[in-house]
């Protein structure tokens, strides 16, 4: 029999954060989080849950911890962009049908407690954090943003009844092919000269945290459009400046501003952590820093994290500018191969950005969707 009991207790949630490194023991491609800072994210007094209800569930079989799932309402989502759902995260189970339908449960509920139409996930609390089952590319390791799941996951989703609802794909490509595209040393300075616009140099990562707002509400304009897109807020945006954009080195950031100096055009890079993160095995200590550190002063694989683009300027070639800028600093870092983070299907302008590139399609990953009314 499957017991499923609310996590209520600082012990409860230990375990929580701690049952995926049960679960993929000895497993080659699943990626460890930093137990720390899983645990302060999970804070129900945290900054970054004021607009968000959530409660978290471990499953039970013989008295042992055999899956676990977070319900979350996000109501930005549900009273701005009358997406009357919760949403489901944190959604991790062994190969059992049972449990995962129980688990499943306690969103229907979660849902039907507050008059919500329906749930979907995996998801986190908003949109900038991993999202989507792993559907395609089980024998890939998931990059900082990305999430990994035993093939069996999404078969218990269709076997259960949901639905498809967005859907995400990756690529990773060679830098020699981004190199062979454009002739960037050559078209970039008419670009700047025609649009009057021209890239930023930093030469410390404090340079750059007073354009981070900015840059934000460029991703904000330019994602606008999409139909899964949820608006980042201020106390968002001040929780991923603390905890990933002051880390960066400025080679892995681009940012393309107009001859009024508004920003118009940004990505963030960063060099994979997926193999140091692996290493670290949940914690900083006391070797997690020293891989990590060595995973950023050495390493040949990179991963596009955020690119934004006004809409304006979407179509004017502008990533000759940021491509130029990455180009040039990945040479001289040594590094091979780059990998995009989780795409969305229906964002056709990137896909064709990506795809001049000669890429691979390599991982794909879903949410899946029921409706409960």
């Amino acid at each position: 029999m499957i017991q499923v009991k609310q996590v209520n207790t600082e012990k409860e949630m230990k375990q929580f954060v701690s049952f995926p490194f049960s679960l993929y023991k000895n497993n080659p491609y699943w990626v460890p989080s930093l137990l720390k800072g899983e645990l302060k994210s999970f804070n129900l007094n945290d900054h970054v849950q004021k607009t968000v209800s959530v409660k978290y569930y471990l499953a039970y079989k013989n008295q042992e911890i055999v899956g676990r799932i977070a319900v979350i309402i996000n109501w930005n989502e549900v009273n701005q962009l009358h997406k009357r759902k919760v949403r489901f995260g944190w959604f991790d189970f062994i190969d059992d049908i049972n449990v995962s339908q129980a688990l499943l449960q306690k969103a229907i509920e979660f849902a039907q407690e507050n008059d919500l139409e329906y749930i979907e996930g995996p998801m986190g609390f908003n949109n900038m954090d991993k999202a989507g089952m792993l559907t395609k590319g089980f024998d890939y390791l998931p990059t900082m943003i990305g999430l990994y799941n035993y093939e069996y996951y999404p078969k218990h989703m269709e076997q259960l009844g949901y639905k498809p609802e967005a859907e995400w794909i990756e690529y990773q490509m060679t830098m020699e092919n981004v190199g062979k595209v454009w002739n960037m040393e050559k078209f970039a300075p008419l670009i700047e000269k025609r649009y009057k616009v021209r890239a930023l140099k930093f030469n410390n990562t404090k340079e750059i945290l007073p354009y981070v707002d900015e840059m934000f509400a460029v991703l904000n304009h330019a994602y606008s459009d999409l139909q899964s897109y949820v608006p980042i807020e201020q106390y968002q945006i001040d929780h991923y400046k603390e905890k990933y954009i002051g880390y960066i080195h400025p080679d892995f950031i681009s940012i393309i501003v107009n001859d009024q100096n508004k920003i118009i055009a940004f990505a963030i890079t960063m060099p994979s952590f997926s193999k140091a993160f692996k290493k670290a095995n949940g914690s900083l200590f006391p070797f997690g820093w020293y891989h990590l550190l060595k995973a950023m002063k050495k390493n040949d694989h990179a991963e596009f994290y955020l690119i934004g683009i006004e809409p304006e300027y979407q179509s004017k070639g502008i990533p000759a500018l940021i491509f130029r800028d990455f180009y040039n600093n990945f040479k001289k870092r040594g590094i091979k191969t780059v990998e995009t983070n989780p795409l969305l299907i229906e964002n056709n302008k990137i896909q064709q950005l990506w795809q001049q590139f000669s890429p691979e399609l390599h991982k794909e990953r879903k949410t899946f969707r029921k409706n409960v009314k």
